[in-house]
């Protein structure tokens, strides 16, 4: 059906069509990042100025607290803060909206393979969103037991966490329910609907970040459904899957077995959101250096591998519980190991730049912003992966510091990467570019100011999950620097706002893009805007590779697209 024959219902709201399914998600995405960006404002007031009234809002918000964030506010703003942002904000950001958007147009395929699957991806979406934001009416509160949600602090025996944590419980799972609908389709479309010549090495590498990731996500989201609905039927029926000891009434179970779902899961999540970033980079680095992508297929085998051995390594989240020792080391040579295919992506990113004709545009700044603290994230994660060293280090700052560096810097560079760069191809026009350098610079000072130190205040023997750091006489040295820390990420969330004037003002602004603004070779660029509904008019026959940049055998420009033949 044609776009002019849709009704409104059947084109903006309950679409099959995947670019409009894409747009949502980036709305959705957006809506929570900025939610799960004020929460964190509020805990580094918390940190920054312990037991201070928080200005303008705090009398308003806690008017019986004198407007203080009091500990139990303060739990749950951090449990909530960590699970809207790794599932409600980067989830559908990179992976439901980006996803969406490219991967039926890199590949040439009309739509994903099946639309209406697609359609009810991002409404269960939607639906766990309202079940989860529901738990801010209740009267005692949201989930407060960590985003990690570890029994026996999520279980009634935990010293009874309330029903908002029962309906954290029953979000993740709608949640995961989206995330697999949405991997099924993916994974399909990518292998049954690619265009004729467009084999596995000639897809963008953007596409093989997000098929892998939708490999991982079938294979895994299921498991911590499991551990979910076991959870869940520990807070409502009484169950007692994941208690212990004095805790269990009758056959005990075991809360670590808790600990082993969640991170079987939970470590293969994190390459879940660092292989789209991983991916999209690859591509732009290749785009704006106008060179072809450096060691293309090792790029795409060594994402292959990290994919493969991040199934194996949860337990480097575990050193501390009293693990076997040869378990231990076992996990560590496997962490460790995995660290040479990610070295080989810095080693062709570095390589793609080299002598290139490199063209400082917004997606290029982000990029180039991926390499840098994705690189201090993982030369730090090198020391929580040694057991020694993670013995000192797991509950304090410094983790705290690594995995924001790990994931919060580098999806969240990414994904503004990935927004600068399709704008044009989403919504027909430009983001504006000095308020986008502007973006990137403010983003870019603040955000290495507040999580390198927050491993230097790991370092320094601050705990990680305080509530007032001024209650330890030890930890007094290093007031001023929690201060500047929390100074800092206000700034931080100043830039998000600049980003945000930048993407509504050129929503609506007259001057349309070009077809092809960035002059890229991939097939999402060669129609007109607006892309109709089933994308080609007639299926591209592809001839080329996703990188065919500084070509001298071209006369009137240095690039071939992917379905062009070159003309003698």
């Amino acid at each position: 059906m044609s776009g002019h024959q849709k009704s409104f219902w059947t084109k903006y709201i309950f679409s099959t069509d995947h670019k409009m399914i894409a747009k949502q998600f980036l709305w959705l995405g957006m809506f929570f990042l900025f939610f799960g960006g004020a929460l964190a404002m509020l805990i580094r007031w918390q940190l920054g100025y312990p037991e201070q009234p928080v200005p303008l809002i705090g009398n308003w918000m806690w008017p019986g607290d004198g407007g203080i964030i009091n500990p139990d506010i303060y739990n749950q703003m951090f449990t909530m803060h960590g699970t809207i942002m790794i599932f409600w904000a980067i989830t559908p950001l990179l992976i439901g909206a980006f996803g969406n958007f490219i991967i039926p147009l890199q590949i040439g395929a009309g739509d994903m393979a099946f639309p209406k699957l697609n359609l009810f991806s991002f409404w269960t979406m939607f639906l766990a969103s309202l079940i989860l934001l529901s738990s801010y009416l209740l009267p005692t509160g949201t989930a407060a037991g960590g985003w990690t949600s570890y029994p026996p602090l999520s279980s009634p025996a935990g010293g009874i966490p309330g029903l908002g944590q029962t309906i954290w419980t029953v979000a993740l799972i709608f949640m995961g329910v989206s995330s697999m609908m949405g991997a099924i389709n993916y994974i399909t479309t990518v292998v049954r609907m690619r265009a004729p010549g467009m084999d596995y090495f000639k897809m963008p590498l953007s596409v093989w970040g997000l098929f892998l990731t939708s490999i991982l996500n079938a294979v895994f989201v299921p498991v911590i459904a499991a551990g979910l609905v076991m959870l869940l039927l520990d807070q409502t029926i009484g169950t007692e899957f994941f208690l212990a000891g004095r805790l269990a009434s009758g056959d005990p179970g075991d809360p670590l077995l808790f600990q082993h779902v969640f991170w079987i899961f939970g470590h293969p999540e994190v390459y879940i959101l660092i292989l789209p970033v991983w991916g999209i980079i690859s591509d732009l680095l290749s785009v704006f250096s106008r060179k072809p992508a450096f060691g293309y297929r090792v790029t795409a085998i060594a994402m292959c591998t990290v994919t493969a051995l991040s199934t194996l390594v949860w337990g480097h989240h575990m050193y501390t519980t009293g693990m076997s020792p040869l378990l231990g080391k076992s996990f560590m040579f496997l962490t460790l190991l995995i660290s040479i295919p990610s070295a080989m992506f810095f080693l062709n990113w570095l390589g793609t730049m080299w002598k290139g004709s490199i063209h400082f545009t917004s997606p290029m700044l982000f990029s180039i912003g991926v390499i840098w603290v994705f690189g201090l994230g993982g030369l730090t994660g090198l020391y929580n992966a040694t057991i020694t060293a993670d013995i000192y280090l797991h509950d304090t700052m410094f983790v705290v510091g690594h995995f924001h560096y790990t994931l919060a810097a580098s999806v969240m560079f990414g994904s503004f990467a990935a927004i600068y760069f399709w704008f044009p191809r989403m919504f027909g026009r430009k983001l504006d570019s000095r308020l986008g350098k502007i973006h990137f610079w403010g983003t870019f000072i603040s955000i290495n100011f507040v999580f390198f130190n927050m491993m230097v205040l790991g370092y320094a023997g601050h705990h990680r999950r305080i509530y007032n750091p001024s209650e330890y006489s030890f930890l007094e040295p290093l007031t001023g620097l929690n201060e500047w820390i929390s100074i800092f990420s206000f700034l931080l969330g100043v830039f998000q706002v600049v980003f945000l004037i930048n993407m509504v003002w050129s929503m609506f602004k007259k001057e349309r893009s070009p077809q092809n603004p960035w002059k890229a070779t991939t097939l999402e660029w060669t129609m007109d805007y607006p892309i109709p509904h089933g994308n080609f008019e007639e299926t591209p026959l592809v001839h080329n590779g996703p990188h065919e940049y500084s070509r001298p055998d071209i006369k009137d420009r240095d690039w071939l697209g992917q379905n062009e033949r070159i003309t003698v």
